[in-house]
């Protein structure tokens, strides 16, 4: 038996959910090796109504498993702040991502970005900066592969964190799905 074959390749796709810029990531996990397919950002500033947003969230997230067909999606939990009207649209978009999974079939795992900062760079206050500086050591990822918008580095350790915890037993992870 190949090593291939004892550990089949697993498409992950990270979501950092967001009401004006929303991040996703996805890499490939084979045993325990795991690299890069694409990260970007789903871009929704010019867009004044905040329905057509969420549309376009649930268009380009559906798109994005179209094109990628993973096999599970790692989704960050909203953070909860002291504005309560930003921690709604945030949840709204996170339904959204959340519900064009549920669509498609794909299981989601639910991380605090507490646990993800963990995860990656062993501090869970680490900054944005921090975890993106981390996650370009692991994935091995050249500058011009880096992004302008941390959204897409935090969905990217979204997917990376799952990778990590899915190589564990008894993972703490909120699963939701088949």
């Amino acid at each position: 038996m190949t090593t291939a074959q004892q550990h089949p390749s697993k498409i992950i796709l990270g979501i950092d959910p967001g009401t004006n810029v929303m991040g996703y990531g996805v890499i490939r996990a084979q045993g325990n090796k795991a690299e890069m397919v694409v990260m970007g950002v789903i871009d929704m500033r010019k867009e004044k109504d905040v329905y057509l947003r969420l549309g376009k969230v649930f268009e380009r997230v559906t798109g994005i498993i179209e094109e990628y067909l993973p096999d599970e999606m790692a989704i960050e939990a909203p953070f909860f702040g002291k504005n309560i009207q930003s921690m709604l649209k945030l949840g709204r978009a996170q339904g959204v991502a959340i519900a064009a999974a549920i669509q498609r079939e794909v299981p989601i795992h639910e991380y605090a970005p507490l646990k993800i900062k963990m995860a990656i760079t062993g501090n869970g206050s680490a900054s944005k900066d921090q975890v993106a500086g981390m996650l370009q050591r692991l994935l091995h990822l050249q500058d011009s592969e880096m992004p302008q918008f941390m959204d897409a580095t935090d969905a990217l350790g979204a997917a990376y964190c799952h990778f990590l915890q899915s190589n564990r037993p008894n993972s703490d992870a909120k699963h939701y799905g088949s």
